[in-house]
């Protein structure tokens, strides 16, 4: 059995907040990682922060594995690692879960660091704009490193704007203050009806990938870290012939190669019968786990 399948002792979601997030497309989740937990992403941050010094910290893709940037030497598969335990820590798994269904894939995370003062706003935008799984079905679990706040750019988003299950037309925005190219025409946004999602470190919220969100700019004196988790349910398929993503950062473009992307089967079975969970899982990926150690 791989760690992600046991069940924590915490509760997962009710009845009402499965609910709330049908509606709403956003819920916080019942439960906080412990001290400990938090203590150790806030060390596992300095690390990677350090690794990756060559990337704008609101731009640091997919921590958990370590072809994507740390390198393959002992000390990066051992930061990568550390992620892989954040993104598979079971209650985390159980309330996504609750959302999803018993079948569960991790396919991506990103650290979004916004440091104090000079920090980049991200613009309103739907995250299924970028992503190439199909049906396009996402849960994302955004972590809180450190406390976030509407002072330090706490993510913002519209109540409902999930509901119609479809990706608005995006413009690009070549602004170099925002940490993402593409946001959702100024037409269809009602900032008036926008809330924060305010969290204390430690805490998450878990949101749909048709979700409208953003987050200001942090001019505060405080900085404003969290690590971003994405799980599809294994009834879609990851498209690994998908057009490649390019994330912008102030140092530069950063390319995400869906094509030699490893993803895992955390939970259940693959519904689909089509996803490829050997891509990546070689001697060119060393962190983390293998397929051949899950199963």
């Amino acid at each position: 059995m791989i760690e992600s399948q046991i069940r924590s002792t915490t509760p997962a979601l009710d009845a009402i907040a499965h609910e709330n997030y049908r509606q709403q497309g956003l819920i916080v989740a019942p439960v906080r990682l412990a001290a400990d937990v938090r203590t150790a992403m806030q060390q596992s941050l300095e690390k990677l922060l350090a690794f990756r010094d060559d990337v704008a910290p609101e731009s640091l893709i997919c921590p958990h594995i370590p072809a994507l940037g740390l390198g393959n030497d002992h000390a990066a598969i051992a930061i990568a690692a550390e992620w892989f335990g954040y993104a598979t820590r079971p209650e985390i798994l159980d309330c996504v879960e609750a959302l999803l269904g018993p079948d569960i894939v991790l396919w991506g995370s990103q650290v979004f660091c916004k440091p104090a003062r000079t920090g980049r706003k991200i613009p309103w935008h739907q995250d299924g704009k970028y992503w190439p799984m199909r049906p396009l079905a996402t849960v994302s679990a955004w972590i809180a490193i450190d406390d976030a706040t509407p002072e330090n750019g706490n993510m913002r988003y519209l109540p409902g704007s999930h509901r119609d299950g479809r990706v608005l037309a995006h413009r690009h925005n070549a602004d170099p203050g925002l940490v993402l190219p593409e946001e959702v025409v100024p037409e269809a946004i009602d900032e008036s009806l926008a809330r924060d999602d305010s969290l204390r470190a430690g805490e998450f919220s878990l949101h749909d990938v048709y979700l409208i969100h953003g987050s200001e700019a942090n001019r505060s004196d405080h900085r404003r870290a969290g690590f971003v988790v994405r799980y599809m349910p294994a009834s879609s398929v990851f498209e690994r012939g998908a057009a490649d993503n390019v994330m912008q950062s102030a140092q530069g473009a950063v390319r995400v190669d869906y094509a030699t992307r490893p993803i895992w089967l955390l939970r259940g079975t693959d519904a689909s019968g089509r996803n490829d969970f050997r891509v990546g899982h070689d001697g060119s990926y060393r962190g983390g786990r293998r397929l051949s150690d899950d199963l």
